[in-house]
């Protein structure tokens, strides 16, 4: 460890404020203090629950009937089918759908079309890679546009998460969030909907990652919303039993700013935008909270359907706490709970004294938000995805199997005004209600309602630019880049903002620095040691009270070896560790991919980089059998897998769930247990595709002249890390011999 002297010092930030007046920085600092939504032109709706971040809208003159076949329909795009819920900003609108569906092109775009009349602005595509999520769920997140900078982001079902350009949808950066922190896009789908906060866009999921943050944890990821730099990471507890799709929402409670989100550890989070740093927390449930939640004032309302923490006989609960709490929330502290409605999905709705939330069985329930006492219920069908839009005094909801209601609240509940049968249109995202029109997003397409002469659209408040919060003393500092992967002789920039016990920008200050690893600190910069390969490099700050941190992957240049003989996992590799084990099988060193571990068994792990490509991975396979099945196993390069399979087949692939229809080849291969088997995956970028040659002997006879397999895509993936496959949930297998090389 090696201990800096106090020389460094963070900004003022009413320096920053008056650069700001001055008009001495950049354009891009302009939203640094600004609250969200802050330049949002009226009528839009430029995240998934609206302005209010609710599901309610300020429009008036909305119709209360309409119908496919033309009644108040003013446009429909039957080749937008989503089951992403739309948004809305300066005009256009945004949303994620399948691209080129069944078909061997076949990806996730996000398109951009006139909000008026339904025409296409511009669209983009994006492979999806390394996924076991099914076609027919691209789009489980939401866009979110940021009007301050004219951006729009969004985590698509391979986890690369971008910033698109909201004029022309060029990419502005992008994040490969599987490869760099081992984020999970499992067969249900379930990726995450971004939030942006000031200068901040914050996303969230279960990831594996690396070092320290190996074990898999629900985490939330704050980047710099202009440059894509990881300003914060928190984990919440390991080994969750779900990945998630509850979406954070911002409020401020007191003094506080929060972000109230449901996490895959079952436990409902309030936790400081700005630093990442918990508030408080209230664990529910024994499974993961899908449902996002709603804040009235300083009450949190939200919902489950899994079994109860307090009761695990109960399956469900929707409950009421006090957003002014800090630390673990006990059940004795919750305002009201009502154990046993499964309502787990759909977001909730507050209108005028009352909570109306549809339960996963399609039925809406109605409580007095004061005491939780049931005021009705509607029976709406059969199963609930989307959420509830409450506009001009009326109820939009759309049920999954196609049913799309119009109501009113009344003394006792609802009255339906409406009601519209889309056949063979399932609704799985949510009504959202901009410009005067409502806009309904369905497999079928996407629909746009309103009458010709169009809503009303009350004008929503403007907040002055400046932060007037009083400065409190600095008790936090947030180091950035927080996570990220170097290479030997590097050197990195810190970024060091201060905060005090709120999370609130607080005065500059004085810090120290400590480094854990191959660096040291010269002059605001982490110099990474030339002998740094395949070692993490923390770094530590404090002043005073305040302390902050960040950590750093230390990757060589290829080529690379790795034989194991020192019994030590490299801990920059993403995913590795935990599945994986040092292990000696007949006196040689090697891994075991463990059979033992819950949701590890099968797994994917990343070894570097992924803007690599043209380059060949190596590796040496030994399989065990058990109950007569044997395991999978392979390699990862450039996004496709070569995989031994236990069906006795050889295999590339890119989108498992998809196969031969989007990209793969497969063919018989004999191969058995308790042999070493070799594998060689290559990759070669050409001029309109990427060609995938891969080779498997024993490894005790000479290499083959010949490639074993040899496949071309026609749609590339041009990049990717190296990286390990396997499903040991059959049997163990081992690894030994790692090789990565540039092609000759």
């Amino acid at each position: 460890m090696r201990v800096m002297p106090a020389l460094q010092r963070v900004p003022h930030p009413l320096a920053l404020t008056h650069l700001l007046k001055t008009g001495l920085l950049i354009v891009a600092s302009l939203a640094l203090f600004a609250p969200a939504g802050l330049f949002a032109g009226e009528g839009d709706w430029v995240f998934w629950r609206g302005p209010h971040l609710n599901g309610t809208a300020d429009a008036t003159g909305l119709p209360e009937s309409w119908s496919p076949k033309g009644e108040n329909l003013i446009w429909k795009r039957d080749d937008c089918g989503t089951r992403s819920t739309p948004i809305v900003m300066n005009g256009r609108l945004y949303t994620v759908c399948r691209a080129n569906p069944e078909t061997t092109e076949e990806g996730e775009r996000v398109i951009c079309l006139d909000a008026l009349t339904g025409e296409t602005i511009w669209e983009t595509f994006n492979n999806v890679y390394l996924s076991d999520a099914p076609a027919e769920r691209v789009g489980w997140s939401s866009v979110v546009g940021d009007p301050a900078s004219n951006q729009v982001y969004v985590l698509g079902l391979g986890c690369l998460f971008q910033c698109l350009n909201a004029e022309t949808g060029e990419v502005v950066w992008s994040r490969s969030l599987s490869e760099e922190l081992g984020m999970l896009s499992t067969y249900g789908g379930r990726t995450n909907f971004p939030v942006v906060f000031e200068n901040l866009v914050i996303i969230s999921g279960v990831t594996t990652g690396w070092d320290a943050e190996s074990l898999p944890a629900y985490r939330l990821i704050a980047f710099d919303k202009m440059t894509g730099q990881p300003l914060w990471l928190t984990s919440t507890r390991p080994r969750p039993e779900d990945t998630t799709y509850s979406t954070p929402i911002l409020t401020k409670f007191g003094d506080q700013d929060a972000l109230v989100v449901g996490a895959g550890d079952g436990s409902v989070y309030a936790i400081q935008p700005r630093t990442g740093a918990v508030i408080w927390k209230y664990e529910v449930s024994i499974r993961g909270i899908n449902q996002t939640p709603l804040i009235v004032g300083d009450r949190v309302y939200c919902g489950h359907s899994e079994k109860n923490i307090a009761d695990t006989t109960v399956l469900g609960a929707f409950f009421c706490i006090d957003g002014m709490s800090s630390g673990d929330i006990s059940e004795d502290a919750v305002i009201w709970k009502n154990a046993g409605e499964t309502i787990g999905r759909s977001a909730p709705l507050y209108i005028d004294g009352r909570v109306y939330a549809v339960d996963d069985g399609g039925t809406m329930l109605i409580f007095d938000a004061e005491t939780g006492e049931e005021v009705g219920r509607q029976r709406l069908g059969r199963i609930m995805f989307g959420s509830p839009l409450y506009a001009d005094g009326k109820i939009y909801v759309g049920e999954a199997t196609g049913r799309f209601y119009v109501l009113a609240p009344t003394d006792k509940g609802v009255e339906v005004l409406s009601q519209t049968r889309l056949n063979n249109e399932e609704i799985l995202g949510s009504p959202i209600c901009a410009m005067g029109h409502i806009y309904l997003p369905t497999v079928g397409g996407i629909y746009c309602i309103g009458t010709d002469a169009g809503a009303a659209v009350t004008p929503r408040i403007r907040l002055p630019l400046e932060n007037d919060q009083p400065l409190g003393a600095a008790t936090q500092l947030r180091v950035a880049p927080a996570r990220d992967l170097v290479y030997p002789g590097q050197a990195v920039e810190l970024r060091v903002d201060a905060f005090d016990a709120l999370g609130r920008p607080a005065g500059g200050v004085d810090y120290q620095v400590s480094i854990e690893g191959p660096a040291t600190f010269e002059n605001g910069r982490v110099m990474i040691g030339a002998d740094g390969a395949n070692q993490v490099v923390k770094v530590n700050l404090q002043a005073g009270e305040a302390t902050g941190s960040c950590s750093f992957r230390v990757v060589p240049p290829l080529p690379w070896r790795y034989e194991f003989t020192d019994g030590v996992l490299p801990p920059t590799w993403v995913g590795v560790a935990y599945r994986h084990r040092p292990f000696t099988i007949d006196g040689e060193p090697c891994l075991v991919k463990v059979s033992t571990i819950p949701k590890g068994t099968r797994s994917q792990s990343w070894l570097g980089p992924y803007d690599l490509h043209d380059y060949t991975i190596q590796a040496d396979f030994l399989a065990t059998r058990a109950d007569d099945r044997l395991p999978d196993m392979g390699l990862i390069n450039s996004r496709y897998t070569l995989v031994m399979l236990g069906t006795q087949e050889l295999q590339v692939r890119s989108w498992v769930s998809r196969l031969e229809m989007r990209f793969a080849k497969t063919q018989p291969f004999e191969w058995q247990e308790g042999v070493w088997y070799r594998m060689k995956f290559r990759s070669d970028v050409e001029a309109d595709r990427i060609v995938l040659r891969g080779k498997v002997w024993p490894r005790d006879e000479q290499e083959p002249a010949e490639w074993t397999i040899e496949a071309a895509d026609l749609v590339p993936n041009v990049n990717g890390s190296p990286g390990i496959h396997g499903q040991s949930s059959p049997a163990e297998f081992y690894l030994d011999n790692i090789v990565v090389e540039p092609n000759n």
